[in-house]
């Protein structure tokens, strides 16, 4: 058998289950596709894909902001029992324009 070294990294369970189900669609493991990473990584002389920022025009970068909001509690929303009533609220407002 082959030498082996261990690595161990912490990963949020959400992100490590995804790559599980990704990965054995492939049918590897985790451990597998890192061992692909790092070898890809090697013969590339770095990472083997391009690193950058997104760029977002500003309506994006505020629906962005925004949805932060929303999630962190920041900002009231308004919720309907049903898109019955959420419907009957959009007509209404636009009846009154």
């Amino acid at each position: 058998m082959a030498k082996t070294a261990n690595i161990n990294i912490r990963i949020d369970p959400e992100t490590k289950s995804s790559a599980e189900k990704l990965f054995s669609s492939f049918g590897i493991t985790v451990t597998d596709a890192i061992n692909i990473f790092l070898r890809k990584s090697i013969m590339e002389g770095g990472l083997p894909f391009e690193m950058k920022q997104p760029r977002y025009n500003a309506e994006t970068e505020a629906a962005i902001n925004e949805a932060r909001a929303i999630m962190d509690g920041q900002v009231q929303t308004t919720h309907y029992s049903s898109a019955h009533a959420l419907f009957e609220e959009l007509n209404a407002e636009k009846d009154g324009e």
